[in-house]
């Protein structure tokens, strides 16, 4: 699934409350690597929701993966858990 970096910004746009530790000039130009932590760490049912819509579950769970297996990373403990069960069942 192409990612839409356009989907992505208005995403942003709209949840910029997500991203208070950003400089306001900043924010569109997170990775997706920040994206996905931000949105699993602290967004609601519904923005995860719209994560997979926007990159797909697979590229998220790809993404997720990718970092919270580094020593240091910064995934919440129950977070972590949880999607780590969750994208082993279903990505």
């Amino acid at each position: 699934m192409p990612v839409n970096p356009e989907n992505i910004k208005s995403y942003i746009r709209e949840h910029s409350d997500l991203f208070w530790y950003t400089k306001a000039d900043q924010k569109e130009n997170i990775s997706l690597d920040f994206l996905v932590e931000t949105i699993l760490n602290y967004g609601s049912l519904e923005d995860t929701k719209r994560l997979f819509a926007l990159i797909g579950l697979k590229e998220t769970a790809s993404i997720f993966f990718k970092n919270s297996q580094k020593n240091r990373n910064n995934y919440l403990l129950k977070v972590k858990n949880f999607f780590t069960l969750y994208f082993k069942r279903h990505a």
